[in-house]
């Protein structure tokens, strides 16, 4: 067994940069709405909705344990 001085798995690592994507998708679309001040369905509801889904998975990358061998 290797001695691994990081707290967590590639896969979380992979895992976790899926999530920062999903984040600032959910921001990039927030931004798109061309309603002012945001108040669009995109900003208002879609941003939102996957911004808070990235968060989501970011919570699920850092406590999905690395499978054992």
């Amino acid at each position: 067994m290797a001695n691994n001085n990081f707290p967590f798995s590639r896969e979380n690592y992979r895992l976790m940069l899926i999530g920062i994507g999903i984040i600032i998708l959910g921001f990039i679309i927030i931004g798109l709405d061309k309603e002012p001040h945001g108040f669009g369905f995109l900003g208002l509801t879609l941003g939102p909705i996957v911004t808070l889904a990235g968060f989501i998975f970011q919570f699920y990358a850092i406590f999905k344990k690395p499978e054992s061998k």
